[in-house]
């Protein structure tokens, strides 16, 4: 079953001390593009949190967020108050030559200078981070649920303009004696015009050799069986769209050799609509996975 690059999953993990929000989107790339952000005290498991998101998504540019809301009123970072009491006698000391003492203002002072607040690292506790690798389990369920919606969508229009280019294919079929006739007509009404003697026999040589030259069954041929093909490619258990994008290639050299064989207007008429139905498939599977 296709699925689409575009989707969006999320899960929300409450634990006792904080709330963690995990969110993954994904837009259409060529190749695997991820992005992480991810708080600090994670850090030394970001390599193996996007190793879970890079394995399940696959394809696609996606934007893998952890938010971490704390719950309580504690926070990590202390006063260093060794640092600010030193910074406080220091300033008295230079109060003693502006004759001006307040310590409040110098406790004012001393609380912005450098490393007057220390931050206590967090340890990853092992449980904490088994909650949050379910999490991203979750959210990666969501997107790829959201992403085989997108897909199944996707499926019903390309089968619908895949069905669309068979009947046009069918209709060229249909005319194709009809091309040759009018090519034979032609030939035969432009030799007349010249009003010069001709061989017969020579000339219907010369005739068969014309029309051969501009003979499409082969093409007919293939392109009817790479329009099977890519619906049996359509209906596998995987998503493959690099394969299909190669089949609709395939697609649109046999439709474009039609055109330039076809020397009939009726006929070229129809390969002009089987290009616009290969184009709007073409555009389409740049989103799928």
């Amino acid at each position: 079953m296709i699925q689409s690059m575009t989707g969006f999953g999320k899960h929300v993990l409450s634990l006792p001390r904080k709330k963690i929000n995990v969110e993954i989107r994904s837009l259409n790339s060529k190749n695997l593009d991820l992005n992480a952000r991810i708080p600090h005290q994670y850090k030394e498991k970001e390599l193996e949190l996007r190793k879970m998101v890079g394995q399940s998504l696959v394809r696609g540019k996606i934007d893998f967020s952890v938010y971490v809301e704390s719950t309580h009123e504690e926070t990590s970072s202390q006063v260093n108050i060794p640092v600010v009491e030193e910074y406080v006698r220091q300033l008295k000391e230079v109060s003693i030559h502006t004759q001006k003492e307040n310590d409040i203002e110098y406790l004012k002072m001393a609380v912005r200078m450098p490393d007057t607040l220390k931050t206590e690292r967090e340890e990853i506790d092992e449980t904490e981070y088994k909650s949050i690798q379910d999490a991203v389990t979750e959210a990666l369920q969501n997107i790829t649920a959201f992403r085989k919606a997108e897909g199944a969508h996707l499926k019903e229009d390309f089968e619908l303009r895949i069905s669309h280019i068979t009947d046009l294919l069918e209709r060229v079929i249909t005319i194709d004696p009809e091309r040759t006739q009018a090519v034979r007509e032609r030939l035969r009404k432009g030799v007349e015009e010249l009003k010069e003697k001709i061989d017969e026999n020579r000339f219907e040589q010369e005739l068969v050799y014309y029309i051969e030259k501009y003979d499409i069954t082969e093409e007919k041929v293939r392109l009817k069986n790479h329009l099977n093909y890519f619906t049996e490619t359509l209906n596998t258990a995987d998503s493959n769209g690099k394969k299909l994008g190669f089949i609709s290639q395939e697609i649109g050299r046999e439709i474009n050799t039609i055109g330039s064989k076809a020397n009939y207007a009726p006929m070229q008429q129809l390969v002009v609509q089987m290009k616009d139905e290969l184009e709007k498939i073409k555009e389409q599977l740049l989103n799928v996975l």
